[in-house]
């Protein structure tokens, strides 16, 4: 089994228990107010393996079941099996953990901001995936094709944008800091990955 399928799967169980049980929500997601006065730093993980509702799991896990076993297999063909998914896990909980700083320290102070979801770490994914396959054509909404390299682009400078307008209840933030930490990872652990990334881009380029 892939790590990328075992995160899912334990993606799906804790936020199925955290639908049912308040309680456990309550402890698990990400509050900047209480971490920053009961220090419960592990929320900056634990808040990644909850949901609001079946679709926003949903939508995550399927994104990161399709993005996740792809960069899985470059990972393990550049390191081994074992170093590989050790590294891959480590840029994804990497991802979770960066996704949440900046909104830690922009809302320590206010009790009522709370974030939830494994959007920073799928970020993450997304944009490791980029490293390997900057021109693979994507569907965005699931109908307009759109480069791999060019989708990403467009998804940071509107992620950053909206975290700076507060727009609507995404962690906008988490998108943005979690794909640059996962872009950033996967080319500095390897001088082979930048390579392949600097030679896919120019070779695909249309000009």
């Amino acid at each position: 089994m892939t790590v990328t399928n075992i995160i899912v799967g334990l993606t799906v169980l804790i936020s199925m228990g955290a639908f049912n049980n308040r309680e456990l929500f309550a402890k698990l997601l990400h509050s900047p107010y209480i971490e920053h006065r009961e220090k419960d730093y592990y929320r900056f993980i634990s808040s990644g393996f909850i949901h609001a509702d079946w679709m926003h799991l949903g939508i995550n896990m399927f994104v990161l079941y399709q993005f996740g076993n792809a960069v899985e297999l470059w990972y393990k063909a550049g390191f081994g099996q074992q170093t590989g998914g050790l590294l891959y896990l480590a840029m994804y909980l990497g991802a979770v953990i960066l996704g949440d700083i900046p909104s830690f320290y922009k809302y320590k102070n206010d009790p009522s901001y709370r974030a939830i979801g494994a959007s920073g770490g799928v970020s993450g994914v997304m944009l490791a995936f980029v490293v390997f396959e900057p021109w693979n054509i994507l569907r965005l909404y699931g109908i307009v094709p759109i480069p791999a390299i060019i989708g990403a682009i467009l998804y940071l400078a509107y992620s950053s944008w909206a975290a700076k307008q507060n727009r609507g209840n995404i962690g906008h933030d988490a998108h943005f800091y979690g794909a640059v930490f996962g872009f950033l990872f996967t080319i500095l652990i390897k001088p082979e990955f930048l390579q392949h990334f600097l030679i896919s881009l120019k070779d695909g380029m249309p000009f």
